[in-house]
C-alpha cells in the first residue's frame, strides 16, 4: 500500500509518522479534524483504507448522513479513513487518520488502529486535539506538543502531560501507542471557550504551524494564507461580538492581561523536524 513510484525505494526508507485527529470531545471548534484533513490534502494524501465497524458507534449519537454524488444520494455512515502521503520535500511518508471518537469498545478500536500503525511500519504517532480554555482571542492560540516518552521530552525539549481526570480517544491512543513501544506526541491547541463552536480558523492554523515544524514541510503558501485570512477574520467577528457586550468586553480584556504577565515556554523549531527524523531513524522498533 505504499507509495511505489520511480523514487518509492528512497521515500519508503524514510520513516513513517501517523497523524491522527478525531471529531467529538477531542476538537474544539473542529480545529484538530480540521487540521488534519487540510494537510492531508495539502500533500495529496491517498485513501488506504476505512474501518467501517458499526459496533463502534451509537448512530443516534454520531448519525449518518445523506450526501449526493454523481451516481445519486447515497448514505455516509460513520467511519475511519487512512490516507497515506509521501512529501517529495519531507523527512518522513505520512498516515493521516481521521474519523469520529467511538461510542463503543474503545479497546477493540485502538488496538485496531495501532495494528494498522505496525502494518505499515509506523515510527511514531502524533495525536492532534483542541479543547476550550481559558484564553483570550485577540492573542496567538496557545497550542504545543507533550509526550509520556522521556527520549522524546529530551529531544524536543517538551513536558510531560500532568493532566488527570477523564480522557478522549485522542489521550487513550497517546498512552496506549506509548505502552506499547510506539514514540507517540500529543498535539493540542486551546480555543477560547467562549467562542468554542466550529469553525476555528485561528486555533486551525495555529496547529498546523506546529505540524509543519515537526514535520519538516512547508504549508502550501495559497493555502496558508487563505485559512491566515479567515483568522483574521474570525477575530474581527468576535471581536465585533465582544463590542456588543460590556461583561464579554470586561472578561476578554482581564484574559489578555492574565496571558500577557505569563511567559510561557515555547520549543523552538528550528531543524526540529531533522532531530526528530534522526531520533526515529536510530531507535529501534518494538518487537511485535
Amino acid at each position: 500500500m505504499r507509495n511505489t513510484a520511480a523514487n518509492g525505494d528512497q521515500q519508503s526508507a524514510r520513516p513513517t509518522v501517523m497523524v491522527l485527529a478525531f471529531e467529538g470531545w477531542n476538537d474544539a471548534g473542529g480545529a484538530a479534524s480540521t487540521a488534519v484533513r487540510t494537510v492531508a490534502q495539502a500533500f495529496g494524501a491517498e485513501l488506504v483504507e476505512k474501518l467501517t465497524d458499526e459496533e463502534y458507534y451509537d448512530f443516534q449519537f454520531s448519525r449518518p448522513k445523506i450526501a449526493r454524488n454523481p451516481a445519486g444520494r447515497e448514505i455516509v455512515w460513520p467511519s475511519t479513513t487512512i490516507l497515506h502521503a509521501s512529501p517529495a520535500n519531507g523527512e518522513f511518508d505520512l498516515l493521516f487518520v481521521h474519523g469520529v471518537e467511538p461510542s463503543f469498545r474503545w479497546r477493540a478500536y485502538t488496538a485496531e488502529l495501532l495494528t494498522k500503525a505496525a502494518e505499515h511500519d509506523v515510527a511514531a504517532v502524533v495525536l492532534v486535539g483542541a479543547l476550550l480554555a481559558d484564553v483570550p482571542h485577540t492573542r496567538p492560540i496557545p497550542a504545543s506538543f507533550s509526550s509520556e516518552d522521556a527520549d522524546i521530552q529530551d529531544l524536543l525539549d517538551i513536558e510531560e502531560p500532568t493532566y488527570e481526570g477523564p480522557v478522549g480517544i485522542v489521550g487513550v491512543l497517546a498512552h496506549t501507542a506509548y505502552q506499547a513501544g510506539i514514540p507517540s506526541l500529543s498535539l493540542w491547541a486551546a480555543v477560547p471557550h467562549y467562542v468554542g463552536q466550529a469553525p476555528s480558523p485561528k486555533a486551525q492554523l495555529a496547529l498546523m504551524r506546529k505540524l509543519e515544524e515537526l514535520l519538516g514541510v512547508p504549508l502550501d503558501p495559497h493555502q496558508a494564507e487563505e485559512i491566515s485570512e479567515d483568522a483574521a477574520a474570525w477575530e474581527r467577528g468576535v471581536d465585533d461580538l465582544a463590542e456588543e457586550d460590556a461583561e464579554i468586553a470586561d472578561y476578554v480584556k482581564r484574559l489578555e492581561e492574565a496571558t500577557d504577565t505569563t511567559n510561557l515556554p515555547e520549543a523552538s523549531g528550528d531543524a526540529i523536524a531533522e532531530e526528530f527524523e534522526r531520533y526515529l531513524r536510530r531507535r529501534k522498533p518494538p518487537e511485535s
